[in-house]
């Protein structure tokens, strides 16, 4: 079995990185360790150390891969990392456990000024701040599998699947959604009309978002483009899945309360 180990050089020591390879080198097992998630490539299996955004852009590569990955958390918060700095054992006992939990975590594909977008949290429409914008909201029509859906006047909207409603959605006053729940969520941020209030839906669903002045597209935190009047955004659930590899399902709700408290 090979194991990449993909890490954030400004956030984990490097003493942390050797130690994790000694310990895989110890049960026989090659490692090879990767700092830029575009290169990683020619593993069974992945340990991330870092933060969120570190979770995100290896998540994204391995999903084009098929590696299943399993996080230790070097960030703040930490919403997708299985084990916290100081677990690395039991990170490399679950990762060489050939029958461990697999979750597959779904992924959004948006097609953002003609190019596509794989993203496995959210995607994100802001007002813009550049000086020349029209006013300081965004308004967008959304249609779902082609019907209309109601047209949107807020601070910004966030489409999350249920990996990043337990982070981007949950901040602006969404819900949570478990990784295996089958729905998406939208949620208006500061909305003149819901008020905030998500709305669930079908993770086969098909929406299109029509832009009716400026506004900014972020994806997993990451800038997208900055969109203009009449410029529309299409995003549906992803051909690729994220394999997270866990303890449990238990375990998810007990660092889901964890970190939130």
């Amino acid at each position: 079995m090979r194991i990449g180990i993909y890490f954030h050089e400004n956030k984990v020591p490097k003493e942390r990185v050797r130690a994790l390879e000694t310990m895989l080198e110890k049960a026989g097992v090659f490692a090879r360790t990767f700092t830029n998630a575009d290169e990683i490539c020619e593993v069974d299996r992945l340990i991330v150390l870092g933060g969120d955004g570190a979770m995100l852009r290896a998540a994204r590569r391995a999903s084009l891969l098929n590696i299943p990955l399993v996080g230790i958390n070097y960030g703040t918060l930490g919403f997708l990392a299985e084990f916290e700095r100081g677990e690395e054992e039991g990170a490399v006992k679950l990762v060489l456990d050939p029958s461990c939990n697999r979750v597959e975590r779904t992924m959004l594909e948006a097609k953002v000024l003609g190019v596509s977008r794989h993203c496995l949290n959210e995607i994100a429409f802001m007002r813009p701040i550049s000086p020349d914008a029209e006013d300081g909201v965004i308004r967008i029509g959304v249609t779902v599998d082609g019907s209309p859906a109601g047209e949107f006047t807020a601070d910004g909207l966030i489409l999350a699947t249920p990996t990043g409603s337990t982070a981007y959605s949950l901040s602006a006053g969404g819900s949570i959604l478990t990784p295996e729940c089958g729905a998406l969520l939208l949620t208006p941020v500061n909305a003149f009309s819901l008020r905030s209030r998500p709305i669930v839906l079908s993770d086969e669903s098909e929406l299109l978002f029509t832009f009716m002045g400026g506004a900014i597209v972020h994806g997993d935190g990451e800038f997208l483009g900055e969109l203009k009047r009449g410029d529309t955004v299409a995003v549906k659930k992803s051909s690729r899945h994220a394999v997270f590899l866990s303890e449990g399902k238990q375990d998810f709700f007990r660092r889901l309360t964890e970190k939130i408290n």
